[in-house]
């Protein structure tokens, strides 16, 4: 399918700072993750630590609450903070909150209808 860019939005909930960037879907990482310069410039909560598994192995990265907005759709959720990235990646939980899925055949976001069974 290739790679999913996106223009979003992340913002600090208790400020209403802002910032734009082009982030990365990735439907195989659980959590959106930003580089630490993002969540040094929005001044983002901290809300302790969280153990993750990558490809260099488990490390811990600090989790932080944020705000991600992708084509008008806006939803709070938990963002990690890596050392190591210097893009955004946008997980899988965000895209659900969003209501948006990565079409396998276009390889763009389209909307979905969640399940209540």
């Amino acid at each position: 399918m290739g790679y999913v860019w996106v223009d979003a939005v992340i913002g600090n909930p208790f400020t209403g700072r802002k910032i734009v960037v082009k982030a990365l879907v990735d439907t195989e990482t659980m959590y959106t993750v930003i580089p630490r310069r993002i969540f040094e410039e929005l001044q983002l909560p901290p809300r302790g630590k969280r153990k993750v598994k990558t490809a260099k192995g488990i490390t811990e990265l600090d989790i932080c609450e944020g705000v991600v907005e992708i084509r008008g759709r806006s939803t709070p959720t938990l963002i990690l903070v890596s050392d190591e990235l210097d893009f955004t990646l946008i997980g899988i939980t965000t895209l659900e909150l969003l209501g948006l899925e990565v079409d396998p055949v276009t390889g763009e976001l389209k909307e979905f209808v969640a399940l209540l069974l």
